[in-house]
């Protein structure tokens, strides 16, 4: 597998002109759907992985060997670049840089790490918490310790708008770009004065991690030097909802010829790259000169 093309690539959507939508994907088949209709990235959510993985809430109880794993077997499925949420890096600074070695080794064109209190700490209510700017700062510094490769992308992602406001989201923007991280990732910018702030403050190209309505103009972000926009993560939300109501058609009664919505039988060559394992066959089998 060519990880440093998928990287350079990814580099090129980032060092670019004009903000992309990434495709939101879980496993190796909507990996490929996803190269398939042309999008630029791929991006698996933290969220999005423990329903893989897990079936479980993103409530912080998937490992990062399992993270890996989910990592390594998407990218084994194409050529799609693939950006990976690596949440609070599994523990402090010292297992950030473990996240980030053990990610690269998987294939990930782009990670991010956050500065969020990660898992819930006792006593919080709930309400999301940062690391101290200090600890934010060491967590960025040990990811890009963690980088062999100088091409894979490392995202130093903040979610202080949201929590605390724009000035120290800026604040810390301006700490990790400092730093050397190669982008900054924002959660909770909702407001155009918000994002206008930001962009006005840091040097660095930006990811946002959702679209707010105010910020849904594709022209005016890609001028605020946003190259990555978050959108949802919409297709696992469909699987899970085609496969529920699938089974629940099957449990009633409904015979399997009744069942509808499902991929064509060319749909599902396609996508499992059908044809390039019988040619394989042919070769390596010998199946052709058997049936002649």
């Amino acid at each position: 597998m060519d990880w440093k093309d998928r990287r350079r690539r990814f580099r090129g959507v980032i060092a670019g002109e004009r903000c992309i939508r990434p495709g939101s994907v879980h496993d190796a088949l909507s990996a490929r759907i996803a190269e398939d209709l042309g999008f630029e990235a791929g991006m698996l959510g933290g969220s999005v992985a423990s329903l893989a993985v897990l079936g479980d809430p993103d409530v912080m109880v998937l490992t990062l060997s399992e993270l890996a794993g989910l990592v390594l077997r998407i990218n084994r499925a194409g050529c799609l670049p693939l950006m990976v949420d690596a949440d609070h890096g599994f523990g402090n600074a010292l297992n950030v840089r473990r996240t980030v070695e053990e990610l690269e080794t998987a294939g990930a064109a782009g990670l991010s790490i956050e500065d969020t209190d990660l898992p819930e700490p006792f006593g919080s209510g709930g309400k999301p918490r940062l690391l101290s700017l200090d600890e934010g700062v060491g967590k960025m510094r040990a990811a890009l310790a963690g980088r062999q490769d100088p091409e894979l992308v490392i995202a130093g992602r903040t979610s202080a708008a949201g929590i605390n406001g724009v000035a120290d989201a800026i604040e810390r923007a301006k700490a990790y770009e400092d730093v050397g991280v190669d982008v900054i990732f924002l959660i909770g910018i909702k407001t155009r004065a918000e994002l206008d702030a930001v962009s006005q403050a840091v040097r660095k190209p930006l990811i946002l991690g959702g679209v707010p309505s105010e910020l849904d103009d594709w022209e005016y972000l890609s001028a605020r030097r946003v190259r990555i926009a978050l959108q949802g993560h919409q297709p696992i939300a469909a699987a899970v909802a085609a496969v529920e109501a699938t089974l629940r058609a099957l449990r009633d009664g409904a015979h399997p010829s009744e069942i509808g919505g499902l991929a064509s039988p060319d749909l599902m060559r396609r996508v499992t790259r059908a044809d390039s394992y019988e040619e394989m066959a042919d070769r390596v089998l010998g199946r052709s000169s058997e049936q002649d």
